[in-house]
């Protein structure tokens, strides 16, 4: 088959239904060892094909992680925690963060910073509405519910309405088009961060040496220089999300991936969980 018939066959695919996304999985595999796409390319259109697959649990930021506001903050002390994180956007809640009353964005502060003398600070009077979607929504529905109604943040509610995380919509890109990282995401944020129930996410280019400081273990492969260059090098395949690995005491679960490298691992050892 020609080159330009594996592309009309893919932009077919494209067009129809869910059914023929296996279809379209093995095409793109195809493609790829025939070289008649470029690796970015096919990354993309393997992505496209995921977002219809994956859910929003699967890739959304989880509670212990979401970098939230109190209702009742004022602003001496809410303006570190935006310093800090440097995030556009945050939910801000009431007792707990299963109250989410609204979301915050920075650029709304930004007249409170040059003048405040006319301009006294009520948070009530900036928030805008929280949008709440279940764990189990796809990411193809998510995206265009976020094109359509232009959000771009979303909080995750269980079946029980206990908020469990919150998506964006870089989140969703990410699956698409891979890691985008801008001015803000630099190589100080942590390599390793710790989770609930004995659970660390660990950056996939953590070097080993540091890997195993912080552990307190003496992982090593000859001619290997990463985490997640160990954990290819043992999978013997570039790994997917959702699988799972066990290296001694460690056990890994690959959270973030596309078909060129290994972005992010859930890592447990064992006995941490105590």
């Amino acid at each position: 088959m020609t080159e330009h018939s594996w592309i009309a066959r893919i932009k077919q695919l494209f067009s129809e239904t869910p059914k023929d996304v296996d279809d379209l999985k093995a095409i793109l595999t195809h493609a790829g060892e025939e070289e008649l796409l470029e690796p970015n390319t096919l990354s993309m259109l393997e992505g496209v094909l995921n977002v219809q697959e994956t859910r929003v649990k699967d890739v959304m930021v989880p509670r212990s992680q979401m970098v939230t506001i109190e209702k009742n903050m004022p602003l001496d002390e809410l303006l570190p925690i935006v310093s800090k994180s440097r995030h556009s956007r945050y939910p801000v809640i009431g007792e707990n963060k299963d109250e989410v009353v609204g979301i915050l964005l920075a650029k709304d502060l930004l007249n409170y910073g040059f003048n405040l003398a006319t301009a006294p600070f009520d948070l009530n009077n900036l928030l805008r509405p929280a949008v709440f979607i279940p764990e189990s929504k796809r990411l193809n529905v998510l995206l265009q519910d976020f094109r359509l109604n232009r959000n771009h943040m979303a909080i995750v509610v269980d079946e029980y309405g206990r908020v469990t995380g919150l998506i964006t919509i870089e989140d969703v890109l990410e699956e698409i088009v891979g890691e985008i990282e801008d001015e803000h995401d630099t190589d100080s944020s942590p390599s390793v961060s710790p989770q609930a129930e004995g659970t660390f996410t660990v950056k996939a280019l953590t070097p080993l040496e540091d890997f195993n400081a912080y552990f307190n273990s003496d992982l090593e492969e000859e001619g290997v220089e990463t985490i997640g260059g160990l954990v290819m090098r043992t999978m013997g395949h570039m790994p997917k999300r959702g699988e799972t690995l066990k290296i001694g005491d460690f056990s890994f679960t690959v959270l973030r991936a596309d078909t060129r490298r290994i972005y992010l691992l859930s890592v447990s050892k064992k006995g941490t969980e105590d």
